[in-house]
């Protein structure tokens, strides 16, 4: 397929990686999530206690003769993303034991900048069979930006919200792909064998992009990024050069069906409330003159003047410093320090930023 300098938006791509993405204009898009081959180093088969073939990773595109060789093939395409990712674009890459310390000191040489490794812990992991190593429960993921100096996206408080309130942490725990999410060939088999769970990219991209953000898979598979950028109207750009794999993904991806728009509106960060002065609520009338104010437990209060300053007893100034004034601090944040009375509540000043357009 000939790509022009246009983005090729919302399409799976059947061919090599790296060469494609060389096809593709630079800075173009927001977000990459990369599940490349992890070089296991596989020596003979895998066989179960009750001598059965257990059904791991033996395709060609996960051997290279040595790890010069992975290293070389790792610097080329993590070079393209960089090169592909937007001044404040983050990426993912995803890998085992095997491989993820290699990526993470390429990822740093080449000037990303890295920002958290993320475990997968796998509630249902494969059990070490011979019985000579702990069972490899988890894959790491690394999250960095494109550069030092980026403004990453990083939606805090839908993180937050997804975790019933509490921070999330970089321990996420989801089972495997199995079930019916799982795709198989003709005869049963997993197709591919290493199909990342959609709850995983759902939380990445959820993450660490929006709503119309362009989201690159230079290791496509069978089309998870894809389908679940899809699901949360996120554009994507996806490659994969197993033609089976395209084949799958491309009928998989079909299949979805977009969230409706309201659904993809999440919690905003306090970053992204409305930076407006508190005066401009007195203005509007939101919070009328001669209001009396409290901290949350009702130990210090303070007058609402008619220019948007506070009095407490000798002090008068900003909510600012009214409030860092009052607990001896050197500085406050007086849009969640002070609260006003409702209902026989208190709730902070800061729901009134809300209200206004």
């Amino acid at each position: 397929m000939l790509i022009t300098a246009e983005l090729p938006l919302n399409q799976i791509l059947l061919g090599d990686s790296i060469r494609l993405m060389r096809m593709l204009p630079s800075a173009s898009v927001d977000c990459v999530f990369a599940d490349p081959p992890y070089n296991l180093q596989l020596r003979g088969e895998l066989r179960r206690p009750d001598d059965s073939l257990v059904d791991g990773v033996d395709e060609d595109w996960d051997k290279f003769s040595d790890f010069a060789a992975y290293d070389a093939f790792t610097r080329e395409w993590l070079g393209e993303c960089r090169r592909l990712l937007q001044k404040d674009g983050t990426i993912w890459v995803i890998g085992s034991y095997h491989n993820i310390f290699r990526i993470g000191v390429i990822l740093q040489d080449l000037g990303f900048w890295i920002l958290n490794d993320v475990i997968w812990r796998k509630s249902n992991p494969m059990p070490n069979f011979r019985g000579r190593r702990f069972t490899n429960a988890h894959e790491t993921m690394i999250w960095a930006a494109r550069q030092p100096d980026s403004r990453h996206k990083f939606n805090y408080q839908a993180m937050k919200s997804l975790n019933d309130d509490i921070q999330m942490r970089s321990d996420w725990l989801f089972p495997l792909c199995t079930g019916p999410e799982r795709l198989r060939n003709q005869h049963g088999l997993k197709l591919h064998p290493t199909q990342k769970p959609e709850a995983l990219l759902h939380r990445v991209l959820l993450a660490s992009t929006s709503p119309g953000d362009i989201v690159l898979d230079p290791f496509a598979g069978t089309g998870t990024t894809a389908a679940v950028a899809k699901r949360l109207h996120r554009h994507f750009v996806a490659i994969e050069r197993h033609p089976a794999y395209v084949e799958a993904a491309l009928g998989r991806v079909s299949a979805i069906v977009p969230a409706r728009m309201m659904g993809q509106v999440t919690t905003p960060s306090r970053r992204d409330a409305p930076r407006i002065p508190f005066g401009s609520l007195v203005e509007r009338g939101l919070i009328a003159a001669g209001t009396t104010l409290h901290d949350r437990s009702r130990r210090v209060s303070a007058i609402v003047t008619a220019d948007g300053s506070l009095i407490s007893g000798d002090l008068r100034g900003s909510i600012h410093k009214v409030g860092a004034a009052a607990q001896n601090a050197p500085s406050c944040n007086g849009w969640t320090f002070w609260h006003l009375e409702r209902d026989g509540k208190l709730v902070p000043i800061d729901v009134l930023r809300s209200l206004t357009p």
